[in-house]
């Protein structure tokens, strides 16, 4: 076991400490679940809570949860915003389509699951897991249509492929937090990301999909109906060839104004100018990775070459997350935008657009620094380092735990991942680059454990699907345990070697 350095003296004993800190993560629990109170204000009481009964002074208090989250809104802000950016230009340009109908199109009906897999992680890299899902859902209507395939054994691959992506892989908010808090490598941890990502999402999609179409067998939701979709009968079973999921059959009208709530997928996003020409395959496909190539371009740097080198210092200053980024939403106003025959106006608009719906999403993570510093001011994270010093459990295992635990509670894989980071943050002194990277995945995997019915993502999908509360219990909470149990598992094998 590696030797841990601890920071601060404790602001009050361990009798005082472990209660304070219980009773903070209890109050959100109980505001976020009961009261239905909003995580940013659940977060902020907590913090209030924790330092009132820690004995830290008042003045203190706030002192330490302003500076959380303004470091953390610094930190994470403005890679969270490029991001929405690039999800918004990628989905308006008509490129997420592309991506799409290029995939399915050339698989045959046996590895459409598969294919509805990388669908599902390559959206799921620039995007959101709600934006992404209301995307794909007339897709995954039609694809099941069209093949005779059930709707789950369609659909839960490209969750799977969503949900890893979100939970594991940065630019997401909860990675991204993660990495501020313990202070990780962003490109080495989105590069072991991807390696833990990977392998889960063929478990947790195509393998697992396969079971679970036989215990809840149903057929589509008669939404998004169209022209195209009623003329199935003419399409015998197992006839998905490239042409079939074609330009016209995923916009004007499938999403309609309404249908979603809140911004995320807005009025013309999936309707406005049909007769738009979408870019390329090759060019969306290069723009999407473009900000993943940059990172890990600046992870193989900082390994391979020496300090000072030429070359390690441009691929540094690219590979910078904020850089990459910037560059990638730049890039795609060219190749997406312009590249599909959207002119200023539009590219403009689409940009302003992406930004109200994080604004959410933004207060709970900066919210969330600050409960972190709260724990880590009050010395509870301190604490929590002693005692896995000494008990012998894995530091992995133990990350994993706790944001499962709280994932439980609240619901909110967002609020799992900032609070277990901020009690885990000790930790970290006393290991490698590697391991914290691993112990962000960690913490990622156990904020994806069992989705139920305190987890709008569990609503979403029910709705969707047309799924009742057990069958979606059987199919979507099941799939995101293995995803959980499996990301764990993948993490725990690459410490053997990292």
């Amino acid at each position: 076991m590696h030797s841990i350095v601890l920071a601060a003296e404790p602001a009050a004993s361990s009798g005082r400490l472990v209660p304070a800190a219980l009773a903070g993560i209890a109050l959100i629990v109980v505001l976020i679940t009961y009261f239905k109170v909003h995580p940013f204000l659940s977060l902020t009481l907590g913090s209030v809570l924790v330092g009132a009964i820690a004995g830290l002074p008042m003045a203190d208090t706030i002192e330490g949860f302003g500076k959380g989250f303004g470091d953390t809104a610094a930190g994470v802000g403005a890679l969270i915003a490029l991001g929405a950016m690039f999800g918004k230009l990628l989905a308006d340009s008509g490129g997420a389509d592309q991506i799409v109908d290029t995939i399915v199109g050339r698989s045959g009906r046996r590895f459409l699951p598969w294919a509805m897999a990388l669908v599902g992680a390559l959206i799921g890299l620039p995007m959101f897991f709600e934006i992404g899902l209301v995307l794909l859902m007339p897709v995954i209507y039609l694809v099941a249509r069209r093949s005779g395939l059930s709707i789950i054994a369609v659909g839960i691959p490209a969750l799977a492929g969503l949900s890893a992506m979100h939970g594991l892989v940065p630019p997401h908010p909860g990675p991204l937090v993660a990495i501020d808090a313990l202070k990780a490598d962003l490109g080495l941890t989105l590069g072991l990301g991807v390696l833990v990502a990977l392998p889960t999402v063929a478990v947790s999609g195509p393998v697992f999909a396969r079971y679970a179409s036989r215990w809840v067998d149903v057929a589509p939701p008669e939404l998004y109906v169209t022209d195209a979709a009623d003329d199935d009968e003419e399409v015998t079973k197992g006839e998905v060839t490239k042409g079939e999921v074609t330009k016209g059959e995923v916009t004007k009208g499938e999403v309609t104004k309404g249908e979603v709530t809140k911004g995320e997928v807005t009025k013309g996003e999936v309707t406005k100018g049909e007769g738009r020409r979408r870019p390329s395959f090759a060019v969306t496909l290069l723009t999407v990775l473009l900000p993943v190539v940059l990172m890990m371009g600046k992870a193989f740097a900082d390994i391979l070459l020496d300090e000072g080198d030429r070359v390690r210092t441009v691929l540094d200053d690219l590979g910078t997350p904020l850089v990459a980024l910037l560059i990638a939403v730049v890039v795609a106003m060219f190749t997406l935008g312009l590249g599909a025959g959207m002119n200023r106006q539009s590219i403009s608009a689409s940009v302003t657009a992406s930004l109200p719906p994080i604004a959410g999403i933004l207060l709970i993570v900066a919210a969330g620094g600050g409960f972190k510093q709260t724990l880590i001011d009050t010395g509870i994270g301190d604490l929590v380092a002693d005692w896995v010093k000494d008990s012998g459990f894995s530091v992995l295992f133990l990350a994993w735990l706790v944001a499962v635990l709280i994932r439980l509670a609240t619901g909110s894989a967002t609020v799992a991942t900032v609070t277990a980071a901020g009690i885990l943050a000790p930790l970290v002194s006393g290991l490698d680059s590697g391991e914290t990277s691993l112990l962000v995945l960690a913490i990622g995997a156990g904020s994806l454990f069992f989705s139920h019915v305190n987890d709008a993502g569990f609503w979403l999908v029910k709705e969707y699907f047309g799924l009742t509360v057990g069958q979606n219990i059987k199919t979507w909470s099941l799939m995101e345990t293995v995803i959980s149990v499996c990301g764990l598992v993948f993490v725990l094998l690459l410490n053997l070697v990292v």
